[in-house]
């Protein structure tokens, strides 16, 4: 099993930045792709990006990218996810997923294998 804690969350003001991370411990060499989601009150998770296992390739939602960047330090099992010029619709809980195989910004929230339980990014206007 893989544990995914994610921190880093709070209100910011909108214009502001926030970077989340995402500690991984456990069986963490199983872990290949991993992924932020986010899911907003009455609508359902939604993909925010992914990356690959060397961090060489990254997919972002249009609706974040450009102002997001997603990153990971291996030898530290963390995952991170930068978040600039944040918008009041940015709101919403963050998830990190991890997953054995290989990710893109196609691959479902349920074909990730682990799930942490969130953190709570709040922008206001």
């Amino acid at each position: 099993q893989v544990q995914l804690v994610e921190s880093g969350g709070g209100l910011v003001q909108a214009g502001g930045s926030l970077r989340l991370s995402c500690a991984a411990s456990g069986r963490t060499f199983s872990v290949n792709g991993m992924g932020w989601f986010r899911q907003a009150p009455g609508k359902e998770r939604e993909f925010v990006a992914a990356i690959s296992w060397s961090g060489s390739v990254t997919y972002y939602a249009d609706s974040v990218k450009g102002r997001f960047t997603i990153s990971r330090d291996n030898a530290k099992n963390t995952l991170y996810l930068q978040m600039d010029s944040l918008k009041p619709e940015d709101t919403a809980v963050y998830y990190c997923a991890a997953r054995r195989g290989i990710v893109a910004d196609t691959t479902p929230p349920a074909d990730y294998d682990y799930w942490g339980r969130g953190t709570q990014v709040t922008v206001s206007s």
